[in-house]
């Protein structure tokens, strides 16, 4: 899942060196936690918060075949930019 994930967004940034995916285990599921170029976030986030969802959606659905629940957070500076439960 890790590497799908991290596929998927180095194909939507322009520094796609510095896109860094971190898998975390808490409270029973897994947590991926983003690091992008600053200059990146906003083409991570997309208008309206539309293409982190669309990507929350794909991991969703990927995770969904291991009944496993995924959360997928964008770091910025260190600290949680967003977070949402792709699925359960």
């Amino acid at each position: 899942m890790k590497a799908f994930l991290e596929y998927v967004v180095k194909n939507l940034v322009d520094a796609p060196e510095s896109v860094v995916v971190h898998e975390v285990q808490a409270s029973g599921r897994s947590v991926y936690e983003l690091e992008v170029h600053q200059d990146d976030v906003g083409k991570v986030v997309g208008k309206q918060g539309q293409t982190i969802a669309a990507i929350r959606t794909l991991v969703g659905a990927a995770a969904s075949r291991g009944a496993q629940r995924i959360d997928v957070e964008i770091l910025e500076g260190g600290r949680t930019r967003a977070h949402h439960s792709a699925t359960e």
